[in-house]
């Protein structure tokens, strides 16, 4: 309408001055004449008097419509069942059953966030806060109802919809659901971030060591994790594989040890070297009866890297050929004399070739440099066997006492 109306002045202009360089004159000067005549009606005046009569009558119109639309603005203002004030309260249950949730309000917070999500366009966050809000009251069926009013709406946000409620799946102790939730999010997300983070805290809680190797390498292809803390998490998962391989189903060793073996053959051969998870599957070897695998694989190992505890470990194994280990672990001696653990392993060696001496005198070398109990108890029963009770009975005594202060002493 605008338009119009300026439409109007510029033609009423564009007369003026064509009419000033047409009569040589204004165009005021030219009253004219207007009749109009209709069924019994008749109107007749000069042009300038009908023009005035046009303004006034669009002037008239012009302040209708204008008090109509402040008379409809106020009306807005003053009802509060307008959409002005239905917007308002929509933005107040919002901000305030967030706020709720926020302080723990859970009743209210689910009042105004499910009112807020009835009237939004994008209710995903308000179905998400009152989902949580009803899992806290514990109306369990509810707050999944909302998820899935939530999916309804936003059928786009299945992922951040599906990470929720695995969240609360988890907090009700539904772990095997929430495994599954993620699970199925892996196989439609399977590089997302969160996804395989949330997957890799559920296996290390609920030690599945198996899926949590298989899933070791998405997580450094996408650096869901620093390398530092993937690399223990690699080291845990593997430590944990090996124990659980290594455990008898049904008292069946021998396939344990088949399982354990295979394990160990699938692990990367960096991790092969590690003295830690050597320990590992050379203790599992021995329990399964398998002490000779264990003693060469130690062996070999401490021929390329000397390590003190795969040392300690090494005297407790039995392997094929007994003086050909104890000629090892002597020829390690050259390089490391005072080495209480590894005077302690030559003497457990020596105790089972019945060298009697050599076993003694080893044994008494390695506690000179270090009080320990376990060589106290091994210098102990060789001691009695030998017929020297009394000293045989004090060094038992003093492996108890080192046990128990080992035992009491305060963590960290």
């Amino acid at each position: 309408m605008k338009r119009i109306y300026w439409l109007l002045l510029v033609l009423a202009v564009v007369i003026g001055v064509a009419s000033w360089v047409l009569f040589g004159r204004p165009l005021a000067e030219h009253k004219g004449y207007v009749l109009i005549a209709l069924q019994g009606f008749r109107y007749e005046s000069s042009l300038w008097a009908f023009v005035a009569l046009l303004l006034a009558l669009w002037l008239l119109v012009y302040l209708v419509r204008l008090s109509l639309r402040l008379l409809v603005t106020s009306g807005r203002l003053l009802n509060p069942w307008s959409a002005l004030h239905k917007g308002r309260r929509e933005r107040l249950a919002s901000e305030q059953g967030f706020l709720d949730l926020a302080e723990g309000r859970w009743s209210p917070a689910l009042r105004h966030l499910k009112r807020a999500a009835g009237s939004s366009p994008q209710p995903l966050n308000y179905y998400l806060g009152a989902a949580r809000a009803a899992h806290q009251l514990g109306q369990h069926e509810d707050s999944d109802g909302l998820l899935e009013q939530a999916l309804e709406q936003q059928p786009q946000a299945e992922l951040a919809i599906a990470l929720q409620h695995a969240e609360l799946q988890l907090a009700r102790g539904q772990t095997d659901a929430a495994l599954d939730t993620l699970e199925a999010m892996r196989a439609r997300h399977p590089h997302h971030p969160l996804v395989l983070a949330q997957l890799q805290q559920r296996y290390l809680q609920s030690a599945n060591w198996s899926a949590l190797v298989g899933l070791l390498p998405d997580l450094r292809k996408d650096k869901v994790l620093g390398n530092a803390e993937l690399s223990e998490l690699e080291r845990q998962a593997w430590r944990g594989r090996l124990l659980q391989a290594g455990q008898p189903v049904d008292g069946d060793a021998q396939a344990a040890l088949v399982s354990l073996q295979q394990t160990w053959k699938t692990m990367p051969s960096a991790r092969r070297q590690e003295p830690g998870l050597l320990a590992v599957y050379a203790e599992q070897l021995r329990q399964l009866g398998a002490e000779a695998e264990a003693e060469e694989l130690l062996r070999n190992c401490l021929k390329q890297h000397y390590d003190v505890a795969l040392v300690r470990l090494y005297g407790l194994l039995r392997g094929r050929d007994l003086g050909r280990q104890l000629q090892a672990a002597e020829g390690w001696l050259k390089q490391h004399p005072e080495d209480a653990g590894l005077l302690l392993t030559l003497g457990r060696l020596c105790l089972h070739s019945q060298l009697w001496g050599k076993a003694k005198d080893y044994l008494e070398s390695s506690l000179a440099f270090q009080r320990h109990p376990e060589t106290c108890t091994e210098l102990a029963r060789l001691l009695a066997q030998l017929g020297e009770l009394e000293r045989s009975n004090g060094l038992y005594q003093e492996g108890l006492h080192l046990l128990d202060a080992r035992l009491c002493a305060p963590i960290g």
